[in-house]
């Protein structure tokens, strides 16, 4: 089975390097930067031979023009009718390609963007920006409605899957979560797990679909107990899980 190893770009960013198990053949996902791909690939002795894009934003495409004129023949697997333009093999939901050996399916999860799409299989998701570890994206582009389908799809994955996000957001995203649910067990040894790591520098990613399952409150919206803590100021009546997930996702910007 290929192996996934984190480059750390930017101050929280990570670029998922996927390493074929019996070549030197390498896939970058989401390289905002391109000095960090480039020594990764020099000091492992890898050939890049893809990059995947999940969405348009700049810390995840930046690195993508500099990085071809070392590979210019490289395919740049992304979404289609992106606002980025240097995609070379576009992507809708429903599609699937062969990254390492194993297939993975496109499954478009707006939101965040109304661009992202997020690569899975039942072993391991790259999920951009929609699915963080304890948290989700921010909504600049699309609805609350639209990102809790994307989050709904990505937990319909097996328990076991390895969720491979962007970002190094989990010790904040934890801190809300703990907020919102401060009598989660789960929650708590999660948190105590993840401040070990940092503590370290050691990420804490990949996360899985169960762990997210039990911790995030995002993913848990369906959850009769979510709202229990939420701030008077958002104390409005819901009628749908969408409308808990809206407010959860303002409770968090205002955090």
């Amino acid at each position: 089975m290929a192996q996934v190893h984190p480059i750390n770009a930017f101050n929280d960013n990570y670029i998922w390097a996927i390493c074929e198990p019996h070549s030197q053949g390498t896939w970058v996902v989401d390289p905002g930067q391109s000095a960090p791909v480039m020594q990764f690939l020099r000091e492992k002795n890898r050939q890049l031979k893809g990059i995947l894009v999940t969405h348009h934003h700049w810390d995840h495409t930046d690195g993508i023009a500099e990085i071809r004129e070392s590979f210019p023949d490289i395919p740049v697997y992304g979404p289609k009718d992106s606002p980025y333009l240097g995609i070379t093999h576009p992507l809708v939901k429903g599609d699937s390609i062969t990254i390492a050996g194993a297939q993975y399916n496109i499954i478009e999860t707006p939101g965040h963007t109304l661009d992202h799409i997020c690569y899975v299989n039942e072993a391991r998701a790259f999920t951009g920006d929609t699915l963080f570890s304890g948290g989700c994206g921010r909504l600049f582009e699309g609805s609350a409605e639209q990102m809790w389908q994307s989050l709904s799809k990505l937990s319909e994955l097996p328990d076991t899957c390895e969720v491979y996000c962007t970002h190094e957001y989990t010790l904040a995203n934890l801190a809300f979560a703990n907020a919102v649910e401060p009598d989660n067990t789960a929650l708590k040894t999660y948190t105590v797990w993840a401040t070990q790591q940092r503590a370290q520098n050691r990420p804490t990613l990949p996360s899985t679909i169960g762990k997210e399952l039990a911790v995030n409150p995002f993913l848990r919206a369906n959850s009769n107990a979510i709202l229990r803590h939420l701030p008077e100021s958002l104390a409005t009546p819901t009628e749908t899980t969408s409308q808990v997930f809206a407010k959860l996702r303002l409770w968090k910007d205002q955090f």
